[in-house]
């Protein structure tokens, strides 16, 4: 439908929001979380803890046990354990990298066809990777002081290729706890706020790719940390525990035979599987020890009791043990237990929950003007409980005509502006499907305010209603009460279908697809098996919706509404996409977390019910992979501009990895509304902090800022799409490419800006010598 390229604007666009841009610290501390790899191991780094976090401080009681204090030492309600206040233990990885290569493409400044981008080597996320390239005993740049000691961990598979992790200059500190100063070797460093809360031994992690290895098993508060010492580096495996979708037991105590047959398997949300296996006791009692032969006291009435029963009639402790831990920690809201996010302690040089604010970026639209107003109608969530407090609606339109309207729309979500075109004031809206039942009911408020929208940009005398829905699941909707607009009630309107499917549909497709990644991959049927599950094609789906939008927005000067059921699916896939398309802030490193905050959690993205958030419940049916089709989008857009984005694959991974590991409060909650009434700003840590602490480990060296004021136009045809495998295979050894490329944006964005520096340099020596050189002007003497 559309030739590949982009077009430049007029203009330059809107004015980027100086609220929600800020430079990060060559010495930032940023720490964090997610040092886990996949279904084999990685090089663990140091993490820097302490201090109180972000925002949050004070005492406060933590559900379910003991006392902790903010910010440093924090005792469990199993008494005696401190951790976060003092120092660790780190360790740091060594791993090797080799040549770099050309990155390919014409600059995006021109317009062009679209084009693939270098297959950069993610340095991935921080489930994924741990940071290397440091030499053993030297203290991290930017530190407070050294770390205590390090030691090498094991590459495996994850580690045949280096991966840089997104957190730099983090101090490595010993965990101390109450009995003993020293970590064992066993033990995994603690972050500020994480707690040990069960250990295993004699554990077998059985890896798919590089055979089993034994070693011990630890549960904290936060994830799954093994240790295996047999091999030399280590290997170690870290999983945070968001991560986890189930946990089942693999065996019996009385049906298991063979080696590696009775253990749990756990499965988890970023398409991998870890199956760990635990010893079998030989003893039919167990207070016996046949290693040994000596006959060991029971200390506990419980162990007594044990002591009269048989082994076989019991299950094996550690697993028991394990598996009670994973549970409890895995699924905190099942518990009733806080999300490890309220726990987690650390303090980053910039606040991330500064970057958007509502009315500032409206105004970088443009906003307010005479044809449309800001309203704090909803300030207290009573008009529309799942949308933000800040709405920009059509100025003809009261406030009485917008509570209205609510009643008319799905669940109250009235058709608010998301994104306005500086120059043909063409706008994109959101909402929610129409009550329109199978009585075909009418509201004249609705049909009032749709023309509003319209007579707002004076520049066309016709609206597009894009439904999101196939034409068919529009109509059934009427059934339940739901619908789409009617042409003939809303004059000089045209409805569209998209024809995206349901969030059932993408569920089952994501499992697919899972099946074909890992954990291994059928190289003969590779193309054929990847068809059969449909993903790209629903990738298309969506990127062809939002160019469409694109379109009419900026070619035809129309504007347009968009829609699906309840409006936050969808909608939100469609209007994030276009905005990104449309204007070149969000493509920037803060433009993206503004959009994400605005379309997709303003909005209310229901990501605690999409992701399951602390939830065991793994089959609900309200799980869905709605916003990782998004970013997967986003990477696709990217592929054919690499110029035109001022981030990486790295960044959109990062942010995916924490959509899942609870460790920042981000994504937590369904609404903003739920997210204040929890307090989640002030008590804790946002992503954006982590991002904008360690932000050129996510820029692109080939950004071209002059992109900014183009439209994109990317093509959305099969042959032009690809899947993500720095993604959805990247547990996989044999699919990653064996060049880090992130060594070489490194280098790149270096010379960059030796470059950039020099520029400037002639530029004054330049205007310095044109004013020195320039001839005097002297007036004739008549």
């Amino acid at each position: 439908m559309f030739s590949g390229g982009i077009i430049e604007k007029k203009d330059k666009g809107h004015t980027s929001a100086s609220s929600s841009s800020s430079s990060s610290s060559s010495s930032s501390r940023a720490s964090h979380s997610s040092r886990g790899s996949g279904s084999s191991g990685s090089s663990r780094q140091g993490r820097q803890a302490g201090g109180s976090r972000q925002g949050g401080g004070g005492d406060r009681q933590a559900s379910g046990g003991g006392g902790r204090q903010g910010g440093g030492g924090r005792q469990g309600s199993g008494g005696g354990r401190q951790g976060g206040g003092g120092g660790r233990r780190g360790s740091e990885s060594s791993s090797s990298s080799s040549g770099g290569s050309t990155p390919p493409g014409s600059p995006p400044h021109r317009p062009m066809a679209s084009q693939d981008s270098l297959n950069s080597e993610s340095k991935s996320s921080s489930l994924n990777s741990k940071l290397g390239q440091e030499s053993p005993g030297s203290p991290s740049a930017g530190s407070p002081s050294p770390p205590c000691s390090s030691t090498t961990t094991s590459t495996d598979h994850h580690n045949n290729h280096s991966q840089l992790s997104h957190v730099l200059n983090a101090t490595s500190k010993m965990s101390v706890r109450e009995g003993r100063g020293t970590l064992r070797p066993d033990d995994p460093s603690l972050m500020a706020g994480e707690q040990l809360e069960g250990q295993a031994r004699d554990v077998t992690y059985l890896c798919p790719y590089t055979g089993p290895k034994k070693g011990t098993l630890s549960v904290t508060n936060y994830r799954l940390y093994f240790r295996s010492p047999d091999i030399d580096p280590p290997f170690e495996l870290e999983v945070p525990l968001g991560v986890v979708s189930r946990i089942e037991k693999v065996g019996g105590a009385n049906t298991s035979r063979g080696e590696n047959s009775y253990g749990i398997e756990i499965f988890c949300k970023d398409i991998r599987n870890l199956r760990f296996a635990h010893k079998q006791t030989e003893s039919q009692y167990p207070g016996l020890d046949l290693n040994l032969g000596v006959f060991r006291r029971p200390r506990t009435r419980h162990n007594l009791a044990a002591l009269v029963a048989p082994r076989s009639s019991q299950e094996n402790h550690s697993r028991r043990m394990v598996t009670e831990k994973l549970l409890q920690y895995a699924f905190p809201a099942s518990h009733r237990l806080p999300f490890f996010a309220f726990e987690y302690g650390e303090t980053y040089p910039e606040n991330g929950w500064s970057v958007y604010e509502p009315v500032a970026e409206l105004r970088r639209q443009g906003l307010p003007n005479e044809s449309w107003r800001i309203t704090r109608i909803n300030e207290q969530y009573e008009v529309c409980e799942t949308y933000p407090a800040v709405w920009a609606v059509p100025a003809a339109a009261s406030d009485n005509d917008l509570r209205n309207v609510a009643a008319f729309r799905s669940r109250g979500r009235i058709p608010v502006l998301s994104w306005i075109h500086p120059e043909s004031q063409a706008t994109i809206t959101r909402c929610a499907q129409p009550l329109v039942g199978v009585s075909g009911k009418r509201s004249r408020d609705d049909e009032a305010y749709i023309q509003h929208i319209m007579d707002a940009n004076a520049q066309s005398h016709k609206i597009f209603i894009m439904d999101a829905r196939p034409s068919v699941n529009a109509v059934a909707n009427k059934a339940k009460g739901g619908g789409y607009e009617s042409e003939d009630a809303y004059q000089n309107a045209e409805v569209q279908f998209l024809d995206i499917h349901n969030i059932h549909v993408m569920r089952e497709s994501l499992r697919k697809l899972q099946e074909v990644c890992y954990p291994t991959i059928d190289n003969a049927h590779w193309l054929s098996n990847l068809e059969a599950t449909h993903w790209l094609d629903h990738i298309r789906c969506v990127l062809s919706g939002a160019l469409r939008i694109t379109d009419k927005v900026e070619s035809h000067k129309t504007s347009v509404v968009v829609h699906c059921s309840d409006g936050w699916d969808r909608t939100a896939q469609l209007t994030g996409l276009a905005m990104i398309l449309l204007d070149g802030y969000y493509r920037t490193l803060e433009g993206l977390m503004v959009l994400i905050e605005k379309e997709w959690l303003s909005f209310g993205h229901k990501f605690a019910q999409r992701i399951g958030h602390g939830d065991d419940r793994h089959q609900d049916a309200d799980r869905s992979p709605v916003f990782l089709q998004f970013m997967d989008c986003v990477w696709q857009v990217m592929r054919q501009f690499p110029h035109a984005f001022q981030f990486t694959e790295d960044l959109l991974i990062t942010i995916l990895d924490h959509l899942y590991s609870c460790l920042f409060g981000t994504f937590l909650y369904n609404s903003e509304r739920e997210r204040m009434e929890r307090e989640v700003k002030t008590k804790t840590v946002s992503l954006w902090s982590l991002v904008l602490s360690n932000r050129s480990d996510f820029e692109n060296p080939l950004y071209n800022p002059a992109t900014q004021s183009h439209v994109l136009f990317p093509l959305t045809s099969m042959r032009h799409l690809r899947l993500w495998d720095k993604y959805y295979c990247r547990w996989n050894p044999s699919m990653r490419q064996q060049e880090p490329v992130h060594l070489r944006f490194k280098e790149l964005l270096h010379v960059k800006g030796e470059l950039d520096r020099r520029v400037e340099e002639l530029k004054r020596e330049l205007a310095a010598r044109q004013t020195h050189d320039s001839p005097r002007v002297t007036s004739a003497i008549v």
